[in-house]
């Protein structure tokens, strides 16, 4: 009898211990975000502006997962505020729509300096010379359920003054990358299908990319994406949502193939850019 009841105790505590997480959970996402916060995601996430408003509850549903479930770490003296906060896990959950997903599984963690910060690194030498070095990064996505990122820089995401790169698309996209066991450009997608025109299309690019890269020529697509299959994922991530219209045109098998992994069209969120101007002259050995 005595046996039974612990038993019965146990399992009721272990019943518990999994609800109670649910229903804190169903609470949070019953309550709306605040006006205040709706205000941070409207000016500093350029996408939501255009967004449908189907688009804009699924990002404000989403965001209030992100921010209940995820800890926040003020790092070199920063004090994270409610700005921080909330710009961070908007531009993070872009790359969530439509898609049956969790939120971020194995991340706990988003750590933020206020500006660009130094990690320790060893390289190795051809002949087997082990060197410490320090490099100054933007962000980095850790294996260990952690994001690093600079504030500066994230604030200063889809500046047209600063550009268009987006430091939380680009670790993100790398904590997409490793939830099939490795980062190695290819994010989990469902089937051998998939995978083969994945692969077959972003080995194509990247080979492009490193051409460009070799020779000094631009592309829409950041040169650092040339330096592995998983940082061009992340670098061709933020340009599907940061340069749909370039992408597309420059890119248009790629841009296909994250349009069916992210099972968005984020040039509906932006206005078309205007036609360029006729040019008179030879153009490819041809008169127009």
């Amino acid at each position: 009898m005595e046996a039974a009841i612990v038993c019965a105790v146990l399992a009721l505590g272990v019943l518990f211990a999994w609800l109670l997480p649910r229903w804190r959970l169903r609470r949070v996402l019953a309550r709306p975000l605040t006006a205040a916060q709706l205000g941070i995601i409207e000016r500093n996430v350029d996408q939501y502006r255009g967004m449908p408003s189907d688009l804009r509850l699924q990002l404000q549903r989403l965001v209030k997962q992100f921010l209940h479930q995820k800890t926040f770490v003020g790092c070199a003296g920063l004090d994270v505020t409610e700005e921080m906060r909330v710009t961070i896990a908007a531009q993070a959950c872009l790359l969530l729509l439509n898609r049956p997903s969790r939120v971020y599984p194995g991340l706990h963690a988003v750590l933020v300096y206020p500006g660009a910060f130094l990690v320790p690194r060893r390289e190795h030498d051809a002949a087997g010379v082990v060197t410490e070095t320090r490099q100054d990064l933007l962000g980095e996505s850790w294996g260990d359920g952690r994001v690093v990122l600079s504030w500066e820089h994230v604030r200063r995401a889809g500046l047209a003054a600063e550009g268009t790169h987006n430091v939380v698309l680009h670790e993100f996209a790398h904590q997409l990358d490793s939830e099939s066991g490795s980062n190695n450009g290819a994010p989990f997608l469902g089937s051998p299908e998939r995978y083969r025109s994945w692969s077959e299309t972003l080995s194509h690019d990247f080979a492009l990319l490193r051409r460009d890269a070799y020779w000094g020529q631009r592309d829409v697509l950041d040169p650092y994406g040339a330096t592995n299959p998983a940082e061009f994922f992340a670098v061709a991530t933020e340009s599907f949502f940061e340069q749909p219209y370039e992408l597309a045109a420059r890119h248009p098998q790629l841009y296909a193939e994250f349009q069916a992994y992210y099972r968005v069209d984020p040039r509906d969120w932006f206005p078309a850019p205007a036609p360029e101007p006729e040019h008179y002259g030879m153009v490819y050995g041809q008169w127009r």
